[in-house]
């Protein structure tokens, strides 16, 4: 059984309500399954075994003055009673969990064949009872009630470093447990504090109050365990068990919740009236100038104004990862509409190269800060970003600066160009490359330093892929000069985020 065995799973508490009559407990199971089957959840029954020839004290065996050597003595029930009832359970389709007090109680849960073992809250670390548990092939449930913390994370690791599949469950051992100490805010503190482990809500509230379940199911709780009991002329129903009806409104808090609570692994979808209710708050695009078909749509040539149309490029849509070219003349003032341009989408491109960076660096042995601010030079566009380009990671700029430049393998040149304020040492840190310096072609490897002087043209690149630091002067964002017009007039030729490794 794996982990996902535990989600939204739901057990019903038998405990002692059966009250040692096979006939009660046999209607508790029926009329309980009744007011759960229409739910779309998986349910459990929940038995407690106690050997009670070796549970109680020779000595106290008689004691009828002490409550629960009188009520587990009253409620005794046979190995084949048991048996009966557990049987009902499974027949109905429940999944059969059981509580075992004492070590002969293990190997009769494990004979009965039950799915689950719990263990209770006062056996929480009961050691010698623990030892016998982890020695079947069961999975586990964990109560939690009166436990210090640093008792719960020596039972987590106990039972983690056996490859037990468990969950641990909140549990507070009043009964019942008023409001103001259900304490719900330990299923976050389980869930922060056991990434990997199921959390659960084992429920001991009066049997009317359905908020409770609600805020568990809120805070990610996957199991939720509650007494049960029906009404009976013979016998009396405690203060925290809840009747088949009470068990329903439960159910159905429960079910409200999580539809409430919605999607929680991923991004919920969106309904179309969702998206078309947001849309007409949006700002639409709307040439601020005349733009001539071939020329690029940006947030230069553009303005964002209210209300937009059907078909419209939005505010929301100009992003720097998003190019659009106009695919005819759009006149000034007029919508900026998507059937008027063509889209470009970079954003996975500029992903794809920072995913490549960064396996690079891990190969050349390089150990980088948590956040880097990339930049990705692309000269030409993006598309060709192979053939002409270097992703450029600023370390730091201030008097003075440190740069590492990572130049691909095959990527045939950093483009020619020169610097009027800075001067740049590069010092190559893996692989190989060659520089260019106003015309005179150098080859550099790990350990070697190259010095560029201000104003000497230089370019750089790489058969085999390199990635060299570089340490200069201040940098500056207009101090690079290109000998292609083409890259000179291209205001897009750099893409910069910051990018946590």
């Amino acid at each position: 059984m794996a982990d996902t065995a535990f989600s939204r799973l739901f057990i019903f508490e038998m405990a002692n309500n059966h009250m040692g009559d096979v006939g009660h407990g046999l209607r508790i199971i029926r009329e309980i399954y009744e007011a759960s089957k229409k739910f779309d959840f998986r349910f459990a029954f929940k038995f407690q075994y106690r050997d009670m020839e070796t549970f109680i004290h020779p000595d106290y065996k008689r004691r009828m003055d002490l409550k629960y050597v009188k009520r587990f003595s009253e409620t005794e029930l046979t190995k084949e009673e048991f048996l009966t009832l557990k049987k009902e359970a499974k027949k109905l389709g429940f999944i059969t969990v059981c509580t075992p007090f004492d070590e002969a109680s293990v190997d009769l849960a494990v004979h009965h064949d039950y799915d689950i073992l719990k263990i209770a809250s006062c056996s929480c670390t009961d050691w010698p009872l623990l030892e016998k548990i982890v020695k079947t092939n069961k999975p586990i449930i964990v109560s939690t009630g009166g436990v210090k913390l640093e008792d719960i994370d020596k039972v987590v690791g106990f039972l983690e470093h056996r490859g037990k599949i468990f969950a641990i469950m909140h549990c507070v051992g009043e009964y019942p447990t008023f409001a103001g100490n259900l304490q719900l805010n330990q299923i976050d503190l389980f869930r922060k504090r056991y990434l990997k482990i199921t959390v659960g809500f084992s429920t001991h509230e009066k049997p009317d109050n359905i908020e409770a379940v609600k805020i568990a199911v809120a805070k990610g709780a996957e199991i939720f365990e509650k007494h049960v009991d029906v009404k009976s002329d013979k016998y009396e129903i405690n203060a925290y068990s809840a009747t088949p009806n009470l068990v329903e409104r439960w159910l159905q808090a429960a079910k409200e919740a999580y539809e409430i609570c919605g999607t929680m692994d991923k991004r919920a979808s969106f309904s179309e009236k969702e998206l078309a209710d947001i849309r007409q708050f949006q700002r639409g695009a709307f040439a601020n100038c005349d733009i001539q078909k071939g020329e690029r749509v940006d947030v230069i040539n553009t303005f964002f104004a209210f209300p937009n149309q059907v078909g419209q490029i939005l505010a929301n849509d100009m992003s720097k990862y998003t190019i659009f070219t106009a695919l005819k003349d759009i006149v000034r003032n007029s919508p900026v509409m998507e059937e008027n341009v063509n889209r470009l989408e970079t954003r996975d491109k500029a992903s794809e190269i920072v995913q490549k960076s960064k396996v690079f660096l891990a190969e050349a042995k390089i150990s980088v800060s948590n956040q880097l601010e990339f930049e990705i030079s692309h000269h030409y566009g993006i598309d060709r970003f192979y053939e002409f380009g270097a992703v450029i990671i600023t370390c730091i700029n201030r008097e003075y600066t440190k740069k590492l430049i990572l130049v691909f393998p095959g990527q045939q040149r950093h483009p020619l160009h020169f610097h009027k304020k800075k001067e740049e040492t590069f010092h190559v840190l893996y692989g190989s490359v060659t520089f260019e310096l106003d015309g005179v072609k150098r080859d550099a490897k790990a350990g070697d330093i190259v010095v560029v002087e201000r104003g000497v043209k230089h370019d750089f690149s790489s058969k085999d892929g390199a990635i060299f630091e570089e340490i200069s002067t201040t940098h500056y964002k207009d101090d690079s000069f290109y000998d292609d017009e083409e890259i000179t007039n291209n205001k897009n030729r750099k893409t910069a985020l910051t990018y946590w490794i």
